[in-house]
């Protein structure tokens, strides 16, 4: 099911919402999507840290995901952990 058409959808979708995640020193990574229609990002900088990730990527992430491309069924981050999870991956550093 994955085709570079949709990969493009996606990143397109993902265009839309990076200037407000930049602003507060954020960005996502899309990776892949799953045999069920989910897609999988990195979340980087600032977001891969911050208390508010979860709601930013379902309510912001997700929506403008869905909004371009009605056949995905929901968007998970590979790295959404807890802060003091002490096998918590880092986030990147944005350069």
């Amino acid at each position: 099911m994955e085709s570079k058409e949709l990969h493009q959808q996606i990143e397109s979708a993902l265009d839309t919402i990076r200037p407000y995640l930049e602003a507060d020193g954020g960005d996502v990574r899309f990776l892949e999507v799953d045999s069920n229609n989910v897609v999988k990002l990195e979340l980087l900088g600032s977001c891969g840290s911050c208390p508010m990730s979860t709601m930013t990527l379902k309510a912001g992430v997700e929506e403008a995901i869905k909004r371009v491309v009605p056949e995905i069924t929901g968007v998970e981050a590979i790295n959404l952990t807890s802060p003091d999870d002490p096998n918590a991956k880092l986030p990147e550093t944005m350069m």
